[in-house]
Order: structure tokens, then sequence, then C-alpha cells
């Protein structure tokens, strides 16, 4: 989206302000404007009236959190997930008509591409609808709290790291996910274990994670807590912090199952606590569906599989390509990818442990030039050393898995300086009900 020029007074940290909404900016805060003055308003919709506490204030915008919606918009749709009275810190777009959904997420591709990445002459797809709108998620992190002296497990508030909502029936996760998240937070509750306070620092329950096989109905838990002495907690796994750190990464004890069990793409998969899969399982085998399609192989191509996890993509092209070569930093995914290589009796396939920003050229040098490079970046999108690698792999097209698009677009300007052309893009909605983006995108080399 545009962003105009401040011409009215900027805001100040702390002012409540009310405000119009008239659209979503990217991450899904809505867009209000005062004289050309912008705040980007998290937990507004457009056509919301909302009074907003402004939480960041810079000369050209503010950002603001929703503390009152003073009118609703004439074209939201009721909160289906709610918790203890709030509306689900998960589900900030629930409001937001399906259709309109999908729409916004194929503007907001196209915008990126098309300002951010100044790219024209592409085809965009029509967006890949979900599979399911509700009880999709195969991943939930929940977080420990206290909430008027009872010990809660759910998520923290809509910009509130000090609060966290209570959680007894998430509609994002499946029936038998929340029931494992239930069984855990009432054992706590029995054995009088308190939540971890990141203010003082104290106490021991921090953050729980529950993971599910969607085809193979196979859960895994794993607690997440400070070093103490507790009862055998009822989880698989049990993840040991010290000090103050937020994440939920740690030395881990195995207490049942190590790895969980899936399916996709006619894949079977083992997948181990620490490697990266798709949260959305169904909609993750019709965004690697697209991929293929892309990638249009006929079985002679070597295959470079660059941020590859535990190999989903890059196994499932295997039966199309000559060979593939996946990269990884984790190595605890690269042993996945390597066991589930074996599992399905893929032969073609090897997986090394690297940063891609030093283990393209080894990778080059090991394997030789590829005929695809696949490219599946976190969110921050690739370094301006890695796409130089990228392009010294002199590969006919790239394939690029965004779950950014705004990070997309440019890295694609050096790839055109490269006599890259973007072809093709389609976005893929993996996440209903929330503002994320996945886009598949195909770039060809010019002769």
């Amino acid at each position: 989206m545009n962003v105009p020029t401040a011409t009215g007074r900027a805001a100040t940290r702390g002012e409540l302000l009310t405000l119009d909404i008239d659209s979503l900016a990217y991450g899904g805060r809505g867009v209000a404007r005062r004289d050309g003055y912008v705040v980007f308003v998290a937990g507004g919709l457009p056509g919301d009236q909302v009074r907003a506490e402004v939480t960041k204030a810079k000369r050209q915008f503010a950002e603001a959190q929703t503390v009152e919606l003073l009118r609703p918009s004439p074209d939201r749709v009721p909160d289906r997930c709610q918790h203890q009275g709030e509306a689900c810190p998960g589900a900030p777009w629930q409001g937001l008509d399906y259709e309109r959904q999908l729409s916004t997420k194929r503007d907001q591709v196209d915008d990126a591409l098309r300002r951010i990445g100044e790219l024209e002459g592409y085809e965009l797809e029509p967006i890949e609808p979900a599979i399911e709108e509700w009880r999709y998620r195969n991943k939930l992190e929940y977080t420990f709290g206290d909430r008027d002296g009872e010990l809660v497990l759910g998520f923290h508030a809509r910009g509130r790291w000090d609060r966290v909502v209570g959680v007894e029936d998430c509609l994002l996760a499946s029936e038998p996910g929340n029931a494992a998240r239930n069984r855990v937070r009432d054992w706590a509750r029995a054995a009088g274990l308190d939540a971890y306070d990141r203010r003082t620092r104290e106490g021991l329950l921090r953050n729980l994670v529950v993971r599910e096989g969607r085809r193979t109905a196979e859960i895994q838990t794993r607690l997440v807590t400070s070093a103490a002495q507790i009862p055998q907690p009822p989880v698989d796994l049990h993840t040991i912090i010290e000090g103050p750190s937020g994440g939920t990464d740690g030395p881990t004890g195995v207490l049942g199952k190590e790895r969980f069990g899936e399916e996709l793409s006619g894949l079977r998969l083992q997948i181990s606590h620490s490697a990266f899969f798709q949260t959305n399982t169904e909609m993750a085998e019709r965004l690697y569906g697209v991929a293929r399609d892309y990638a249009d192989l006929r079985g002679t191509e070597r295959v470079f599989d660059l941020y590859c996890g535990i190999g989903t993509l890059g196994l499932a092209m295997a039966r199309e390509a000559d060979e593939v070569w996946g990269l990884e930093i984790v190595p605890e995914a690269v042993a996945d990818a390597t066991r589930n290589a074996e599992l399905n009796g893929i032969g073609n396939a090897r997986f090394v442990a690297a940063n891609a920003r030093t283990g393209i050229r080894p990778l080059v040098e090991q394997a030789g030039r590829p005929d695809l490079v696949v490219i599946d970046p976190p969110r921050a999108g690739l370094s301006q050393k890695i796409v130089r690698r990228v392009i010294e792999c002199d590969a006919p097209p790239l394939l690029f898995l965004s779950c950014n698009p705004p990070t997309l677009a440019p890295n694609a300007a050096p790839l055109g300086e490269a006599r890259y052309t973007l072809r093709h893009a389609k976005a893929v909605h993996m996440f209903p009900q929330t503002p994320h983006i996945e886009c598949v995108a195909l770039l060809e080399k010019a002769a």
C-alpha cells in the first residue's frame, strides 16, 4: 500500500485516538489517516471506527492498539473464536469476510511485486482457497499465565506480552489437539505448579507446544519450563530454559515420542520437534502442487532445494527429477530429511547441513550446477550475499516459496539485473483468519 507524506499533527505515545479504518496494511493492521498522517491500528478492520492507544509514534506515522470498537464495519462478520470474552489473538482476521480475506491477500501480493519489486509483465493467478477455514493448524504454541490467581494456558492478549488469555477450545486447532493441551493444563493445576513471570523472572511453567500429524492422528506435546524439580509431566518432550529467554529452544529430554508421523504428497514423514514443517498440512500439499506444476520437471534435472527443512518438497520433486540436493542449517531437520528419503525408498535425494550463505558454493562444487533452484526462505527473505550465490548457480529457472511477499519483491530486483524475469505467481491461502500470506513465484532466466 502507498503511504502518503504526513501533513497532519503527529501522534504521541500513549495518546487515545478515535479513528476510522479504511484499508489493511501488510501484516494485517488496519490503516487510518488523520489529514494525511497515517496510523497503523492492530485490531482494526476496514469500515471500523475504533478508539486506539498509540504504542509507537514517528513523524510520518504511528502504530496503535485498538482498545474499543466504537462502530463495527457493516461488513464485519461475528467472531467465532473467543476466549474468556476476548477475540482470539491467533485469528485477528476472523471478523473479515472470507472472500474479502482472499481478495485482500491476492491484492497485497500484486502490490508487493509491482510497487516494492517494480516488477511487471507477470501472470498473477487466482489465489488458491483454503480447504478448511477453521481447525487447520497442525502446530500451536501456548503460553502459561496467571489470571485472577488461576493458572491458565493459552495466548498472549493482543498487544500484551504480560497478559495471557486462557484457552478452552481453540478453533484453529483440532479437537484432539485441544484435548492434549487441556490435559497438560489440568495436570499442572492439580500439581500446584505456577507460571513463569517474565517481569519478576520467577515461576516454572513457560510454554506448551502441541504438534499433530493430520493424516496419522499422532499428537506430540512438548513442555517448556524453567529449571526445577517437578513431577513427571504427561508430555512427550520436556525442554528446560535457563535464564530470562522468551524462546522455546533448549535442552530437551524425551519422555514419550521423539518424533511424530505425517503423510503429505504421497510421502510418509517422520518429524522431530525442532524441525520446521508447514503448519497447514492440507494446504502445504496444495502449495507444493503449485510448485511442482511451475517446475515442470521432465526427469533429467538436477534440483537444488535451499532451506529444505525435512525435505518434503525436495522428496516430492525427486520422483520427477534426476537428482535432488537439499540444503538446510538445522542438523536435526537434515537427519529427518535423510531418514524420510530412506523411509520412502527415494535414492536420488541427498541433504546437506549448511548455512545457505556459505554452503551454496561448496554444494555447486560437489554436485554440479543445478537445472532448477527451489528457495523457501525465512520471513526476512534472502540477504544480498545469498542472492548473489543463487545467481552464481546459473539455473535457468528459480522457484520461490515465500511466506512474506514484501521480502520476495526486493530479492527479485537484483535477480532482474541478472536477466531473471518473473513469469508466474500464485498466492495460496495457508492461514485463514490471519493476515499471513504464502505464495509461489517462478522466475526464468533469459537465454
